[in-house]
């Protein structure tokens, strides 16, 4: 996978609706479009795609801590938006964008550092105008369950 250095790297939302959303998913996956320079960042990337369903995975380092030295909730939070907003992608029509309405997270308990968890993002509902998804962290390893998420999605026609 790589990752957009510069505005100019993103595909332009013509490019983007010649597809549907999920091609677009699996063309990141596959390494031909490039991955969120959000991701890179934070220390999480794209591990599978399939309809209606996508899984991050990532491992949280120092570098994402608060002053508290735990997982700043905002790690959670935007690992668990990707993953919930990028399963209704995988529904979005050609012709069609999305983007987050809303979304909610409750954490259930802090992810030591260094621990590998995946975070899947599942569709509950994909209509013309609305995607509704939910997802949850979980260690790896374990399948021990870290936190839980749901998300609204506007679907919007362009093309």
């Amino acid at each position: 996978m790589f990752y957009a250095e510069t505005p100019s790297d993103l595909l332009t939302i013509d490019q983007t609706t010649r597809m549907s959303g999920l091609d677009f998913m699996q063309g990141i996956l596959d390494g031909r479009l490039p991955g969120p320079p959000i991701a890179r960042t934070l220390g999480y990337h794209l591990h599978a795609v399939s309809e209606g369903e996508v899984v991050f995975r990532g491992t949280p380092d120092f570098h994402v801590t608060n002053p508290m030295g735990t997982v700043h909730g905002g790690w959670y939070g935007t690992l668990l938006d990707s993953a919930m907003a990028c399963a209704v992608m995988t529904r979005v029509p050609q012709g069609s964008v999305y983007t987050t309405l809303e979304y909610k997270i409750n954490i259930l308990r802090p992810i030591p550092l260094g621990t590998m968890i995946d975070c899947t993002g599942t569709v509950d509902h994909a209509g013309r105008s609305t995607g509704v998804a939910h997802g949850d962290i979980r260690c790896v390893d374990d399948g021990r369950l870290y936190a839980t998420g749901s998300t609204t999605c506007i679907i919007m026609k362009v093309a």
